[in-house]
């Protein structure tokens, strides 16, 4: 009955996004978050897909297109940066986002996500999110850097004004090794 951490975060985008959106995915690593986006939000939709790796950009690029899917702009950059190609003249307002925090898996461990372009990034989403849009974090924090990441996201997460956004955190406390889990922004104004 408890779903796990990437099914949950789905649930949320799919209970919340719209057929012909604009949705982002902040971390595109290998695809999957991308895919279920443009799935998601159908031919009418798009979806903005980010990642500072080559590797990535090229590893869900060969996943979309095994998989007949065109309406994803795929961008080569950090996602500290989504505010210059979001245009709400040209998107309308965004219908949700995903990151998923910390490497790319099988990768190069080191290349990581960071909590202040993280907070740059989700603060810039924000401003453009709909009303009752959801911004999902899937935050993992067991590998070195992660905490601070972690930490940073919290505290940005955890001071947002509760009369403007509902937060809440999902994970699974008895798991060991430092669990991945879940921050979830829902815009209410």
């Amino acid at each position: 009955m408890l779903k796990g951490i990437l099914q949950y975060a789905h649930t949320l985008l799919d209970k919340s996004v719209n057929k012909g959106e604009t949705v982002i995915d902040a971390t595109c690593g290998n695809g999957h978050d991308t895919l279920f986006l443009s799935k998601l939000v159908g031919e009418e939709g798009h979806v903005l897909a980010f990642d500072i790796q080559q590797q990535a950009i090229t590893n869900t690029k060969k996943r979309l297109e095994q998989n007949k899917r065109t309406n994803v702009s795929l961008i080569h950059d950090s996602h500290a940066h989504i505010e210059k190609y979001i245009q709400l003249e040209k998107h309308g307002p965004i219908g949700g986002a995903i990151f998923n925090l910390g490497y790319l898996p099988r990768s190069d461990k080191t290349v990581i996500t960071k909590g202040d372009t993280t907070v740059q990034a989700m603060k810039a989403i924000l401003k453009v999110l709909k009303k009752d849009g959801l911004i999902v974090a899937v935050i993992y924090h067991g590998h070195e850097g992660g905490e601070e990441e972690k930490n940073e996201v919290l505290q940005f997460t955890s001071a947002l004004d509760q009369k403007e956004y509902k937060v809440i955190k999902y994970g699974f406390i008895n798991q060991k090794n430092n669990p991945p889990f879940i921050v979830a922004i829902q815009k209410l104004k």
